[in-house]
C-alpha cells in the first residue's frame, strides 16, 4: 500500500472524467435537438447536414417565388379579360355601324364609344403592373432589335434561335390611301455571315407572309419572327436583326443558378393588336374594323392560353417544391435530429455511471488516510 501516489483515484478520475464528457454530450443532443452540434461529432455529416439546410431554405424561397409568379399570371390574365370583352364590344359596335338603317350622325356616336374603349385598352396595357413592373406593355417578353430604325421587331418564337439574322427590302409599295402594302418579293431572306460567329441562318424552306406593314417569317421546328416596317423610316436594301433572346421575367423555381422559369407576357396594345386605325364612322371603316377585331381577339386569345399554360406549369412547379421540402427535411432529419429515445436511454445510463464514478473516486480517496492506521 502507498500513501504518495493514490493510483486508485487516478484510475477512478480517469474513468469519472470519459462519463462526464459522454454526459455532456448526452446532455447537449437531448437539449439542443441534434445529434451532431459539432464537427467533431460527425465531420462528414455537418458538412452534408449545412448543405442540406441551406438547400432547404432555399426551395422553401423558390415555393414563395412561384407562388408570386402565380399572383404575376393571374393579374396579367384578369387585365386581359377584361381587354378582350372591349375588343367584343368594339365588334359588335362594328357590327351596329356597318348596318344601312344607321345614320352618320349614329356612326359618330358609336365611334366615340370605341375611342373611348380604345383609350381604355392602351391604358391598361400600359398601367397593369405587379409590384412596380409593367406586365402588359411588352417589357416581359423577349426582346429583338434591328439596325434600321424603320424596323421593329414584335414577336418571335420560343423555338427561334438566339443571335443575328440579315434580310433586304427590296421595295416599299403602297396601297391608295398611302399605306404600306407588303407584296410577295418586298422581303429576300440572306444566308449567315460565315466570318460572324453570333450570326445564324433561316431554316430551309422559310416562308415569308405579309400583311400590310407586317412581315411573318416562319419555318421548320416552329420557328416564327415578326416584325413591322415602317414607310416612313425605313429604307431598301440590307437589315440585320438581333433576337436576343433575353427580356423574359424570370422566376426562380429552384435552390441552384440556372434553375429558372422564363415568363414572356407578348405586348397587348393597341398597335399590337391592330387596333390603333378602328374608325367606324363610315361603313367601310366598320367593316374593316370587323375584320380588325376579329384578328385582335385572335392574337389575345393566343396570348391568354400561353398565360394559363404559365399557370398550370406554376402550379405543378409548386407541387414539386412541396414534396422536394418534405424529402429533404425528412432526410435532413434522419442525418441531424436527435433519436430522443435512443439518446434518453444512453443519458441514463451515463448518469448512473456518472453517480458511480464520484462514489467509487470519494472512496479511493479515502485510501490514503488508512494508512495511519499503519503509523499508529
Amino acid at each position: 500500500m502507498r500513501i504518495k501516489y493514490n493510483s486508485s483515484a487516478v484510475i477512478a478520475g480517469a474513468a469519472l472524467a470519459g462519463t462526464e464528457s459522454k454526459f455532456n454530450v448526452s446532455s447537449e443532443r437531448l437539449s439542443t435537438g441534434y445529434k451532431i452540434n459539432h464537427a467533431k461529432d460527425n465531420p462528414s455529416g455537418i458538412a452534408i447536414g449545412k448543405k442540406m439546410s441551406a438547400q432547404i431554405k432555399s426551395i422553401g424561397e423558390a415555393r414563395q417565388n412561384a407562388s408570386n409568379a402565380v399572383s404575376v399570371v393571374n393579374t396579367a390574365e384578369g387585365a386581359m379579360t377584361e381587354i378582350q370583352a372591349m375588343i367584343q364590344r368594339i365588334n359588335e359596335l362594328a357590327v351596329s355601324a356597318a348596318n344601312g338603317t344607321k345614320t352618320d350622325a349614329d356612326r359618330e356616336a358609336l365611334q366615340a364609344e370605341v375611342k373611348q374603349l380604345k383609350e381604355e385598352i392602351q391604358r391598361m396595357a400600359n398601367d397593369t403592373e405587379f409590384n412596380g413592373k409593367k406586365l402588359l406593355n411588352g417589357d416581359c417578353d423577349l426582346k429583338g432589335y434591328a439596325d434600321q430604325k424603320g424596323v421593329k421587331i414584335g414577336y418571335y418564337s420560343d423555338e427561334v434561335p438566339v443571335g443575328k439574322y440579315s434580310i433586304t427590302i427590296n421595295s416599299l409599295p403602297t396601297d391608295a390611301d398611302g399605306n404600306l402594302d407588303l407584296q410577295d418579293g418586298c422581303i429576300t431572306l440572306l444566308a449567315k455571315d460565315a466570318t460572324d460567329d453570333y450570326a445564324q441562318d433561316f431554316p430551309k424552306n422559310s416562308t415569308v407572309s405579309y400583311e400590310g406593314d407586317k412581315v411573318t417569317i416562319k419555318g421548320a421546328n416552329e420557328f416564327e419572327v415578326s416584325f413591322k416596317i415602317d414607310k416612313d423610316e425605313a429604307s431598301l436594301g440590307q437589315v440585320n436583326i438581333d433576337l436576343t433572346g433575353i427580356g423574359a421575367m424570370r422566376v426562380q423555381i429552384g435552390s441552384n443558378e440556372g434553375q429558372v422559369l422564363p415568363i414572356r407576357i407578348p405586348e397587348v396594345s393597341l398597335e399590337a393588336m391592330g387596333l390603333t386605325d378602328v374608325d367606324i364612322s363610315t361603313v367601310d371603316g366598320a367593316n374593316e374594323a370587323m375584320e380588325l377585331s376579329k384578328q385582335a381577339n385572335a392574337y389575345l386569345s393566343k396570348v391568354r392560353a400561353r398565360i394559363g399554360a404559365y399557370e398550370n406549369r406554376l402550379e405543378h412547379t409548386e407541387n414539386s417544391l412541396d414534396v422536394t421540402n418534405e424529402k429533404m427535411t425528412s432526410a435532413f432529419s434522419r442525418l441531424m435530429d436527435t433519436d430522443m429515445a435512443e439518446e434518453m436511454t444512453e443519458y441514463s445510463n451515463q448518469q448512473v455511471l456518472n453517480q458511480a464514478g464520484v462514489s467509487i473516486l470519494a472512496q479511493a480517496n479515502q485510501r490514503p488516510s488508512e494508512m495511519l492506521q499503519l503509523l499508529q
